[in-house]
């Protein structure tokens, strides 16, 4: 009896411990509130990226919980800002999930951010949506089951712009670059630099510069470009540090003497004014233009655009389109882990697990994530323009570059990828849209 009674008593224990290392794995206590920790610039120069993501954060949350929530549950989001450093962001990382209980972390505009945060989603087992950071190292350089990039990386944001300028300007001779010195600022010039020698070898770089992030004087910088005449000048330089850029470059009228290639200008375009003249390359990182001219419903991007600017008096910038395709995917994620579950409400892992190869909708088109993570998105760049309905220049003669096209593919670094180019992909460059 002792025997038989000892022998039930370990079964009960075990059947216990199995219960409760293997709670993920069975039935989900419903929270009260989903909660979302969210990595943006709030402050600092960067802030002219990160506000206005954040103001379309609230916005949208605002709508989703007037519409039920997700799953039932309203959302309760939770602002981080980047501009103190990584080692402050990993610590608030850590204290959001911890000492908050955000059950999904939403990560980073910068792509330093993006390195320090991704290596904690795979520590803490939490889902982290990397919102809008470019670098293409985070799913070359290792694998990351509970991260998922929500919209496209570096190396179509730069290939894009530059396949546009060789079927735009195919006879440049030399470039210089001016990008900000860390991560993203080194990274997109290697992969620029990559592509052109193997798609125009022979192009003279005449200046390679990497001022700080943050710089607020450029005239040195300026003096060198005026003096070196490159037919080109290549700045993937955004935020404040580009409007100050241009500015001061503008104010010197190096933008009549070179042509730019700006991959991301198109949030700071609103601020320039008319300062940007008319014939540069610009891009978006994506499709995210106010006068997209086929966006796959345009009665949605129209409500999208108009309603960001009834309430906050201007145009959503590609920050906001990365933050409504993030909101997007979280919706469909949890609606996919939630239906997987038979109605029940997901772990960690199962909400995970929902996102690999899942496809959402975003303001002007889908987006689909692939098996390592990385979200495929279309990229349009045209030539700066202006016209009678925005105050500021938009792009002109729009290419829209597939996705599929210039995205380096699963298992291979860009670097790699972009050597076995050939010519023969300025033959696949599409028509302008």
């Amino acid at each position: 009896m002792t025997q038989e009674l000892s022998r039930r008593a370990l079964m009960g224990a075990t059947a216990g411990s199995l219960l409760l290392a293997g709670g993920n794995a069975g039935a989900q206590q419903k929270p009260s509130e989903l909660r979302v920790g969210i990595t943006t610039f709030l402050s600092g120069p960067a802030s002219v990226f990160g506000v206005p993501s954040k103001q379309m954060a609230e916005l949208l949350f605002e709508q989703v919980n007037a519409q039920g929530g997700i799953g039932g549950i309203p959302v309760k989001p939770y602002f981080v800002d980047e501009a103190p450093g990584t080692e402050h962001l990993v610590g608030e990382y850590r204290r959001l999930v911890q000492n908050e209980g955000v059950h999904v972390m939403f990560a980073s505009i910068s792509s330093g951010s993006c390195l320090a945060c991704t290596p904690l989603s795979d520590e803490m087992r939490k889902t982290t949506l990397l919102w809008d950071c470019g670098t293409q190292r985070i799913f070359e350089e290792g694998k990351h089951p509970f991260a998922f990039r929500t919209q496209g990386f570096g190396t179509p944001e730069v290939l894009a712009p530059l396949l546009y300028l060789l079927k735009h300007k195919p006879d440049f001779k030399s470039i210089a670059v001016i990008n900000q010195d860390y991560a993203w600022g080194r990274d997109s010039w290697e992969l620029w630099k990559t592509a052109m020698d193997v798609l125009k070898p022979g192009v003279r770089v005449v200046a390679e510069m990497f001022p700080r992030l943050g710089a607020t004087d450029y005239s040195t910088e300026v003096t060198r470009l005026l003096a070196s005449r490159p037919d080109v000048i290549l700045t993937t330089s955004w935020g404040g540090d580009l409007v100050t850029l241009v500015r001061q470059a503008a104010e010197r009228r190096l933008f009549e003497r070179s042509t730019f290639v700006m991959p991301v200008a198109e949030a700071s375009l609103q601020l320039l004014g008319k300062v940007v003249p008319a014939g540069h390359v610009i891009g978006a990182r994506g499709d995210h233009w106010n006068n997209h001219p086929k966006p796959k419903d345009p009665a949605k991007l129209a409500k999208f655009v108009d309603g960001y600017r009834a309430k906050y008096n201007e145009y959503p910038i590609y920050p906001c389109h990365h933050m409504a395709q993030a909101i997007s995917a979280l919706q469909a994620g949890y609606a996919k882990a939630i239906a997987a579950k038979g109605g029940g409400w997901p772990n960690d892992q199962e909400l995970a697990n929902a996102f690999r190869g899942l496809t959402f909708d975003t303001p002007t088109s889908t987006i689909t994530l692939r098996e390592d993570g990385q979200g495929l998105e279309d990229q349009i760049v045209g030539l700066s323009s202006f016209n009678d309905k925005f105050p500021f220049a938009v792009p002109k003669d729009m290419i829209m570059f597939p996705a599929a096209m210039v995205s380096t593919p699963v298992g291979m670094k860009s670097v790699d990828w972009l050597k076995t180019l050939t010519p023969a992909i300025l033959a696949q460059t599409p028509a302008p849209i």
